[in-house]
């Protein structure tokens, strides 16, 4: 007998099937195609990592924007609620009243033709209605400010000039009133 020992016989369909299997070793030309596909598969797997993680940072930013987004509308609403608070007629006239202005007189209105309509009335003062609850300092004795005016009444004595608040003038005279619509400060000025 031989060194080698022989391959078993087959028969039938085995040997037809077994004749055509490639006889011999073929793996130098099956290792560049695996190498290959291993290649492919790798470069894939990486590709799509990226992928996966460039999406992830996307997302990441696009909830930060969303959250600084959120952010600054509050904040928005809150100034628009400050603003429409300060424009409110009830804070205007009692910010008027802390800068010392006066509601105005009886206005007259300039025609197209330069003629006048109306007569113009002087500003008087109008007494502040009290404070639900403040000092029990008047309102008119404050200064600009909300700081109590002095005692003195905060100018020299012979300057002769009239408080912008007060509705007399230097010489010691009311001011007349033209009507009821400038005794009575609830009624609507004309003209607007």
């Amino acid at each position: 007998m031989s060194g080698k020992p022989s391959k078993p016989q087959l028969r039938g369909r085995a040997a037809r099937l077994a004749a055509l299997l490639p006889t011999g070793t073929s793996h130098a030309a099956r290792t560049p195609f695996v190498l290959l596909v291993v290649t492919l598969l790798g470069g894939g797997l990486i590709t799509l990592l990226l992928l996966n993680s460039a999406l992830s940072e996307g997302s990441f930013r696009l909830s930060d924007l969303r959250q600084e987004t959120k952010t600054l509308t509050d904040e928005e609403q809150a100034l628009q609620r400050d603003v429409d608070a300060y424009a409110e007629p009830d804070a205007l006239a009692r910010r008027a009243r802390e800068l010392g202005m006066v509601p105005g007189g009886d206005p007259a209105f300039l025609e197209p033709d330069g003629t006048v309509r109306g007569e113009p009335g002087p500003a008087t003062a109008v007494p502040s209605p009290p404070e639900p609850s403040g000092p029990s300092e008047s309102p008119a004795a404050a200064g600009p400010g909300g700081t109590p005016a002095p005692s003195g009444g905060g100018e020299p004595r012979g300057s002769g000039a009239a408080s912008p608040t007060a509705p007399e003038s230097a010489g010691g005279a009311a001011t007349p009133s033209r009507g009821p619509a400038a005794s009575d400060p609830s009624s609507p000025t004309p003209g607007r």
